[in-house]
């Protein structure tokens, strides 16, 4: 199955979140907090706009981007947990 976002949505599978801390200690399942970066998977073609044009979207497939904590809808493709959120949700796109 395959999910194809509309308008100004993106489909987001999220990175896993560090499993030790920057002094190295190991953090426990219960400890650890959901991540806020993401690899994006798929886009919609864009916010249609009042002259019935469409806004092209500022990220693109394969972009690693960060997400507010409480951003967009969890959903679950081929058992894989990814979020669905419309763009102006997405705070950055990491470069380099």
């Amino acid at each position: 199955m395959s999910v194809r976002p509309l308008d100004d949505r993106v489909l987001i599978k999220p990175l896993e979140a560090a499993e030790t801390t920057a002094g190295g200690i190991v953090l426990p399942d219960s400890a650890k907090e959901k991540s806020q970066r993401g690899e994006v998977i798929a886009v919609g073609g864009g916010k249609l706009l009042d002259s019935g044009e469409r806004a092209p979207l500022a990220v693109k497939t394969g972009d690693t981007v960060i997400f507010g904590k409480y951003a967009g809808t969890e959903i679950k493709v081929g058992g894989v947990e990814h979020q669905i959120m419309r763009e102006h949700e997405i705070l950055a796109v990491l470069e380099g």
